[in-house]
């Protein structure tokens, strides 16, 4: 009777607690549910309805025409895509470590030197301004003619520099545009980042001996691991999907040397009328981030700290 007794109690207590837990599960999904819901209408329906796409011909007027692999097969041999990637990768690797290193830079100094509200508000306003904007303005800051760089430049003797009209400047003139725009943001958020980590370790580090270099890069490097992962992996992301600064400053020029992979879509898409070609392009982009993103993060190991 004792031990019936006893798997009676153990029953009810396994049927109450699968209870409570179904209760907490089920108000979860309800607060999950509006965001699964944004993710599917706005994400995962237009993917798989684009990959689909990319297996049709599709000119925007007619309906689409399945095709089966011919876009990819296509694409594997356009020069055109592989320039427009060769040049997407350029601006990545030019782009992704300066503005990284320069952000760590700043932050480093804001928490060393200290900042006020003030200026970090100010650091954040080119973040804050459109792509549009920051394009338009650069173009005229950076206009040979009258352009206010060029005439600073004249002040010391020397002619105006085509910085985007020039097949050998007008990609790091828009790596240079980029990087003030983000190098404000990212350092925020790496020195938020370090005030997380808690200043006893700092400390530690010091009084065993560590100088301050030897502490910054054993310490608060490893520390800051899980924030610089997020940091470079999403200003990889970004710069495979950079369009406006070219679009505005230089459209894919001169001579197709900022001829990104987004500006070569856009162009494909709606001046080509080739949809369906466009659309087998974004998917081949969409494979590189992906990948990218996971070897990243098993690389830098992004949801651990040491």
């Amino acid at each position: 009777m004792k031990a019936l007794s006893a798997i009676e109690l153990r029953r009810g207590k396994v049927r109450s607690f699968s209870i409570v837990h179904l209760k907490d599960y089920l108000i979860a999904y309800v607060f999950i549910i509006p965001s699964l819901a944004g993710f599917a209408i706005f994400f995962a329906i237009p993917a798989i309805r684009g990959l689909v796409l990319s297996f049709t011909d599709w000119n925007l007027l007619n309906s689409p025409t399945f095709i089966r692999f011919e876009n990819y097969l296509r694409l594997s041999q356009d020069e055109e895509f592989w320039n427009s990637l060769w040049v997407t990768i350029q601006y990545v690797v030019e782009n992704v470590p300066i503005q990284t290193l320069s952000s760590l830079l700043i932050a480093v100094l804001m928490a060393k030197v200290g900042t006020s509200m003030a200026f970090r508000g100010v650091m954040i306003i080119p973040w804050l301004l459109p792509n549009v904007v920051v394009a338009l303005l650069w173009s005229w800051l950076l206009d040979p003619a009258f352009g206010f760089i060029n005439e600073v430049i004249k002040q010391f003797g020397h002619g105006p520099l085509p910085f985007l009209t020039s097949t050998a400047m007008a990609l790091p003139s828009v790596v240079g545009i980029n990087i003030w725009r983000h190098m404000g943001y990212i350092a925020l958020m790496i020195f938020a980042g370090i005030q997380s980590i808690p200043k006893e370790v700092d400390e530690a580090a010091l009084i065993d001996g560590a100088g301050p270099w030897r502490a910054f890069f054993h310490v608060t490097l490893p520390l800051l691991r899980p924030v610089l992962a997020f940091v470079v992996i999403t200003a990889i992301i970004g710069s495979f999907q950079i369009y406006d600064t070219v679009a505005i400053a230089t459209k894919g020029g001169p001579v197709q040397s900022t001829w990104v992979l987004n500006f070569l879509i856009y162009k494909t898409a709606f001046e080509g009328y080739e949809m369906g070609y466009a659309t087998a392009v974004t998917m081949v982009l969409f494979a590189i981030l992906i990948g990218i993103t996971f070897i990243q993060m098993r690389l830098m190991r992004a949801g651990e700290a040491d």
